[in-house]
């Protein structure tokens, strides 16, 4: 009981620090950002990817899949509840580990579902971004983080000056 709170916080703590800095392509050897300051991701490539209409139909179906989708917001709003009202349960503790556990569960695989539909979903701006190259110049260059690339890839760097 006592492991779930650090659990749920680290959780909520990595939704929030996600999408603090802006990925960015190289196009025409100048730095693009990808993820403007609007809420649509990959915009800032919607100049070059207007040019080609399949590259278009791609970068608006990665649009379209990056929106907050509802069912996630209702299934994590749910296991929340759960949990809540099993942490605040003054019933027997049969009823409250019944209602944790379902919580947690819902929320866990509630994370599970969004991050796989978002992995999936990075392909479409990917192609996006060869069906470009493919026939018009300035090339864009662009190399996705570690994280979606491969999922458990890291780097530990350390620099000396003596």
């Amino acid at each position: 009981m006592k492991v779930l709170i650090p659990i749920l916080l680290c959780l909520t703590l990595n939704a929030f620090g996600q999408e603090v800095c802006s990925r960015i392509a190289i196009v025409n050897y100048q730095e693009v950002l990808v993820d403007t300051n609007t809420n649509q991701k990959g915009e800032g490539l919607r100049f070059y990817l207007d040019k080609d209409p399949v590259a278009k139909s791609y970068l608006d179906k990665y649009q379209e899949g990056s929106d907050i989708r509802l069912e996630n917001a209702l299934i994590g709003t749910l296991g929340t509840g759960l949990v809540i009202g099993g942490l605040l349960s003054n019933n027997d503790d049969k009823r409250k580990r019944v209602l944790l556990v379902s919580g947690v569960s819902m929320l866990l695989v509630n994370f599970l579902v969004a991050k796989t539909y978002e992995y999936s979903n990075e392909n479409n701006l990917l192609r996006a971004i060869k069906e470009y190259n493919k026939k018009n110049l300035p090339k864009i260059f662009f190399q996705p983080s570690a994280k979606i690339n491969s999922g458990f890839d890291f780097m530990v760097a350390k620099s000396w000056d003596f």
